[in-house]
């Protein structure tokens, strides 16, 4: 026998979870990434406020004022109890916190001179932080908002009295200046910010994809060893086997018997098939028992798979179509067969008493097979992690590592695999590999005899 098969891990939790957990964390952390920011900018305020008023000797509306900082103030305990709660924080919360600020920060400015105090640009930060923070249209909205109350603060402010000076005045022209160069920077706060933060979410994007690819690698590479070597333990027992039941054929008291005599060949023929397979798992690993990869023609190679698929299978019928394939010269490799061989035995499974349909066809120099079964199809949850490990519905230890493998050795070859359920019932797996791959004289190097199921819903569920 076959080592046991490793234990499944722990089922994943579902995608809709699995989706919003980082995404809960990550709103979290920026609510009280604005807290913080908060705080900064209640001493600042305070501290800006009292030099002004009392070292420079400029005076100031301090109950207003002081009166916006103590609103501040609360604001920022309110949203520090927000954040301990355990439902998420939307980006509509942080977009009317970030409201808040500016606000407050509008209502200092209208107290403190308007458009002529230089502390008017802290609007830059607000948008800043917002293009980080939120969504595209609440980054746009910021902009526009900062820029009506750079407006307003150009019409209505109390000015801003400084010892020995006069109200100082602003020209028109000096003031628009200020404005275009105040949309200028916020415009271009936002387009840079955005792409630059675009472009790292595509790296972490690519760099998840590298890292979760070398996982799997090293996963196949486990599952050869151990299938090789399981391979290597299971020759002798079958040849003893063999030649067990080529001695019973010869007996006098079975070959009197047609029953039996049925039985034995039926024996002989599944016992060559597992001898087939451990010979191809060997083969797969660089380790030949008999036929190595050989030089065929495509038509001979397909037609051959699906023959020999046909006569050790219990299914009741196989439609096989095979239109404008053009009939290349190609490597019979084992591990190609087996991956073709295990995506019929996964709609076999599915579909047992009913036809099953491989169409093969030639597309832009890329070979696409698609075989279709009439089965209860994919689940949903099955279908958005299609051909990870350990992604099956059929409750057994080892289950999903099938398509796993079928999926890994297509994209050895620059090709993929695709699945999706059909209209009118059943489903649908789509094999697409370049032709040029097939031509070339390559060894697949992956395990592919005896893979267990994919994530198909059992018969019936």
């Amino acid at each position: 026998m076959y080592p046991d098969p490793p234990l499944a891990p722990e089922p994943a939790p579902p995608l809709t979870e699995v989706g919003q957990a980082p995404e809960r964390l990550a709103g979290h952390k920026n609510l009280l990434q604005l807290i913080q920011l908060r705080w900064l900018a209640v001493a600042g305020q305070l501290a800006t406020i009292l030099t002004v008023e009392w070292a420079l000797d400029v005076g100031l509306p301090l109950v207003e004022m002081l009166t916006l900082l103590g609103a501040l103030v609360l604001f920022n305990l309110v949203c520090w109890l927000r954040g301990r709660a355990a439902w998420a924080v939307s980006n509509g919360e942080l977009f009317a916190g970030l409201l808040v600020d500016v606000a407050v920060l509008t209502g200092q400015l209208f107290y403190a001179g308007g458009v002529t105090n230089p502390f008017i640009y802290l609007y830059l930060l607000q948008v800043a932080v917002g293009s980080v923070l939120l969504k595209s249209r609440y980054t746009w909205a910021m902009v526009g908002l900062t820029s009506v109350c750079f407006v307003a603060l150009t019409q209505w402010y109390r000015p801003l009295v400084l010892p020995g000076m006069g109200s100082p005045a602003l020209s028109s022209h000096y003031v628009g200046g200020l404005w275009i160069c105040f949309m200028l920077n916020a415009t271009l706060l936002v387009i840079f910010i955005g792409r630059i933060g675009r472009n790292l979410r595509q790296r972490d994007a690519r760099l998840a994809d590298l890292r979760q690819r070398a996982a799997e690698e090293e996963h196949i590479v486990r599952m050869g060893l151990l299938a090789s070597g399981a391979a290597h333990e299971l020759g002798t027992p079958l040849a003893t086997l063999s030649v067990i039941l080529g001695d019973w054929s010869r007996m006098a008291p079975f070959a009197a018997e047609p029953e039996l005599r049925e039985e034995i060949e039926e024996m002989q023929v599944q016992l060559q098939r597992c001898k087939t397979i451990v010979s191809g798992i060997l083969l797969s690993a660089g380790e030949a028992r008999g036929d190595a990869p050989a030089q065929t023609t495509l038509h001979a190679f397909l037609d051959e798979l699906v023959a020999q698929w046909r006569s050790t299978r219990p299914v009741e019928e196989l439609r096989y179509e095979r239109e404008g394939v053009p009939d290349l010269p190609i490597i019979s490799d084992s591990a190609l067969k087996q991956m073709i061989g295990n995506v019929l035995d996964n709609a076999l499974e599915a579909s047992p008493d009913a036809p099953l349909s491989l169409q093969v066809q030639a597309e832009d120099g890329t070979l696409v097979l698609r075989v279709q079964d009439q089965g209860p199809g994919f689940a949903e949850a099955m279908l958005a992690r299609f051909g990870k490990p350990y992604q099956s519905s059929k409750g057994r230890p080892g289950g999903g590592l099938g398509l796993f493998l079928s999926v890994n050795v297509a994209r050895s070859l620059g090709g993929q695999i695709a699945a999706r359920n059909l209209p009118e019932g059943g489903a649908e797996v789509v094999i697409r590999l370049p032709l040029a791959a097939l031509v070339s004289t390559h060894s697949h190097g992956q395990v592919a005899a005896g893979w267990p199921g994919d994530g198909r819903k059992p018969d019936g569920a």
